[in-house]
């Protein structure tokens, strides 16, 4: 307790925490409206309608990360902004080309009516290419933000768009509640943000865009080279990540059916909002933060350490609410109909929790130069939860035994993944990062 105490002390008076405070501050506001609004949003629709939002929702999750072959992600890392901007760019060519690629894939899927019976999803298929340019732009402004350490910029515009986005959903509930026109405010939304946040900004990307897409002297294909580890590792990587997330929403579709998607799709919004509150805006801070420390030589084991001990700290009393009172807390705030929801989060509460913590080793990844081994990692966690989730079927039929047992064993990945990434970074060499 007293190592507790003496981290929060020591930390008060660092920029990290002020920057912290404003990310959470947005984001908070931007969770409360969708917490407010989530109880009238699931009576408008039902169950089955938002299995179907779920579904494709999951479908994109799995797409996104590859949108751009992970390059955004790379805009924190160089030392000067023009190395930067042509990893804006090469990652908005690279998008366009890809959705290119989508959509010539899509007609030939809808040639065979990949989802038989549904055609919501089938016409939502053609969206995908709009996701992955939406979702590339959105990528790219955050991390420029993230490089600029512009967070006001950020918690502002988590906040409006939070607020312009579920007024949307509301609105459209009360005048035609179906799903495709959830998908389609899902897919514009991506589009509506990635707007907000790149002129919000007098420093804005587009300005600086403008000031340096002139210079020649450094080719994009150079860049793209230079940072290759994020297309070749990072990628694949969070494209097994994703799809190890989206993984019960697939197999609870074929197994259960969409009421069952939408059971835990509700679950996993709910259960999200910490995660978004605090546990990203650790590890976006987190991330030019340690990138710093690695350039100077300081200790990361302790960085990393600390970080996921705060967060341990703060996580662990909401989870451990929904884990006891779950399905009183569903039934009451989103009505009757949503109980079973309460059943998945008591399970789905134990592994977001380590979701939650795991964000300063998953930020750390990539400057501890452990992309390769992230992504081997990922593979075989994959493998695991989805076995996980198919004998469980096989043997009890049972939707709330299967998410509870793709819940625990993505808890202990998690949890070897923290293990791994602290060892990595006590063993670690001076100089390697050079």
């Amino acid at each position: 307790m007293e190592q507790i105490k003496k981290l929060f002390r020591k930390l008060k008076s660092k920029s990290i925490i002020k920057n912290i405070v404003v990310l959470v501050s947005g984001t908070m506001a931007a969770q409360v409206i969708t917490l407010l609004t989530t109880p009238l949003i699931t009576r408008l629709f039902g169950p089955e309608i938002i299995g179907e939002l779920g579904t494709f929702t999951s479908i994109t999750e799995i797409i996104i990360p590859i949108a751009a072959l992970a390059y955004p992600i790379a805009i924190v890392l160089p030392k000067h902004d023009i190395v930067a901007i042509k990893l804006i760019k090469l990652s908005v060519v690279i998008a366009l080309i890809l959705s290119v690629i989508s959509l010539m894939l899509i007609l030939i899927l809808n040639s065979i009516n990949l989802f038989d019976g549904m055609d919501t999803l089938n016409i939502a298929l053609y969206f995908i290419p709009l996701v992955i340019i939406f979702s590339s732009l959105l990528q790219v402004s955050e991390q420029w933000l993230i490089r600029k350490k512009a967070f006001y910029i950020t918690a502002k515009t988590n906040f409006l768009y939070s607020s312009l986005f579920n007024t949307s959903k509301i609105v459209l509930g009360l005048i035609n509640p179906v799903s495709i026109g959830l998908i389609v405010v899902t897919t514009l939304g991506q589009l509506l943000k990635a707007t907000m946040l790149s002129l919000n900004n007098k420093n804005n990307i587009i300005n600086s865009y403008r000031i340096y897409t002139g210079n020649n002297e450094i080719s994009i294909w150079l860049v793209g080279k230079k940072y290759k580890d994020f297309a070749l590792f990072r990628s694949p990587q969070m494209l097994l990540h994703a799809t190890s997330l989206s993984l019960p929403v697939l197999l609870l579709l074929n197994f259960f059916g969409p009421a069952a998607v939408g059971f835990y799709t509700i679950s996993r919004t709910a259960l999200n909002a910490p995660i978004q509150l605090i546990g990203k805006a650790v590890g976006d801070v987190f991330y030019p933060r340690i990138s710093e420390a690695a350039n100077n030589q300081e200790n990361l084991y302790k960085l990393i350490y600390k970080a996921t001990l705060l967060l341990g700290c703060v996580g662990i009393i909401p989870f451990s609410i929904i884990i006891i009172f779950g399905p009183t807390i569903f039934e009451f705030a989103f009505g009757h109909d949503w109980t079973k929801a309460g059943s998945y989060s008591q399970w789905m509460a134990i592994w977001m929790f380590f979701l939650f913590i795991n964000q300063p080793s998953i930020r750390a990844l990539p400057v501890l130069k452990a992309q390769k081994f992230h992504l081997v990692f990922t593979f075989f966690s994959l493998i695991v939860n989805t076995l996980g989730i198919v004998i469980s079927y096989h043997y009890f039929k049972s939707d709330i035994i299967s998410v509870a047992v793709f819940s625990l064993t993505g808890s202990l990945s998690n949890i070897l993944l923290i293990i791994i990434t602290l060892v990595i970074s006590k063993n670690i060499k001076r100089g390697f990062l050079e």
